[in-house]
């Protein structure tokens, strides 16, 4: 992924809302909020939960009622049950993010909800037809394709407004 230029950010943030981003970015300097976009990688946490219990799936299948409990959180929310330092600053920055950024963000979450909820359907099934094969081979799907959208998700934070499509996403899992 090539590296975002300084024109290529503030041309994404409308001249309106850029004086805004400015002074937005100068408060989340030297902290672990992007100063590109003002969105924090610490929020992936939450998502990097449900895919390592979903890996072990396969090999613990009393794993699948801990999936079950791994409840989605939006980004604001993930931060104030957090214990994060600047985890205020990572709340009140979020309602500044230039719109190119926070709607592909959070289409991206969006999609990261729907595998995660397809998954546990899919691997539940399974589960309960005994069909271990299937199990695994679901899990695994599963995995990478989260993994793949935790990346996009990633690629955002750090400036990237690609999300990835449905169609890409239906392919992978076999829907």
């Amino acid at each position: 992924m090539a590296e975002t230029t300084e024109d290529e950010i503030l041309s994404g943030v409308p001249e309106a809302e850029r004086e805004e981003f400015l002074r937005w970015r100068d408060r989340v300097r030297d902290t672990n909020i992007s100063g590109k976009t003002l969105l924090a990688t610490d929020y992936l946490n939450h998502f990097n939960e449900i895919v390592m219990l979903v890996e072990m799936v396969p090999d613990m299948a009393e794993m699948i009622e801990e999936c079950r409990a791994w409840v989605p959180k939006d980004y604001k929310q993930h931060f104030r049950d957090s214990g994060l330092h600047d985890k205020e600053l990572a709340i009140a920055a979020y309602d500044h993010v230039p719109r190119r950024f926070r709607e592909a963000f959070e289409a991206t979450i969006q999609q990261m909800n729907a595998v995660v909820a397809f998954t546990l359907d899919r691997i539940d099934e399974a589960f309960k037809a005994g069909d271990e094969e299937r199990l695994r081979r679901d899990c695994r799907l599963a995995v990478e394709m989260m993994q793949r959208i935790i990346q996009v998700a990633n690629g955002i934070i750090h400036g990237s407004a690609h999300v990835m499509q449905q169609d890409e996403i239906d392919a992978t899992l076999g829907r």
